[in-house]
C-alpha cells in the first residue's frame, strides 16, 4: 500500500471508532473532524485502498452502495435500519440454515441482514406543540 497519509489515517479510525459499516459520506462526515477540507473523492480512493489491503473490508447489502467497516474474523450480520438507513452489526448466528437448501444442494455460507428501526428511531418522539385545544 501507499504511504500513509494524515486523510487515510483519519479514515480508518473513523471507520474503526464506529463499530458499525459506514457509507462513503458518513466517513466523510465524521472524518472531516480530524481533517477540514477533506474530499469525498478522497475517501472513495483511500477506502479502495484500506480494501485492498485487507485493513477494512466491503459490506453490500441488496439494492444498496456498499459500506465499510473494520475487518473482522468473526462472522456476523447486519441490521438496517428502515428510517434512518444506518447498518448495524448483529453479532448473534440462527447457526447452520444447511436445512433451509433444496434437497441435494450444498450451502457453503450465508449472509443474513435483518431490517426495521433502530433504537433512535424506534424511540417515541415528543409532539410539537400546536395541537388543538
Amino acid at each position: 500500500m501507499e504511504r500513509s497519509t494524515r486523510q487515510r489515517a483519519a479514515i480508518r479510525s473513523t471507520i474503526e471508532a464506529a463499530g458499525r459499516p459506514l457509507s462513503p459520506q458518513e466517513v466523510l462526515d465524521a472524518a472531516q473532524a480530524e481533517v477540514p477540507g477533506l474530499a469525498i473523492a478522497t475517501v472513495y480512493r483511500n477506502l479502495k485502498l484500506l480494501v485492498d489491503a485487507g485493513e477494512i473490508v466491503p459490506v453490500t447489502l441488496p439494492g444498496e452502495s456498499p459500506r465499510y467497516e473494520a475487518h473482522q474474523t468473526g462472522h456476523h450480520h447486519h441490521f438496517q435500519c428502515t428510517e434512518c438507513k444506518r447498518v448495524f452489526d448483529v453479532h448473534a448466528c440462527p447457526g447452520d440454515l444447511a436445512a433451509l437448501a433444496p434437497r441435494g444442494f450444498t450451502v457453503d455460507h450465508h449472509e443474513l441482514t435483518l431490517y426495521g428501526r433502530c433504537d433512535q428511531c424506534a424511540a417515541p418522539r415528543k409532539r410539537s406543540g400546536g395541537g388543538k385545544t
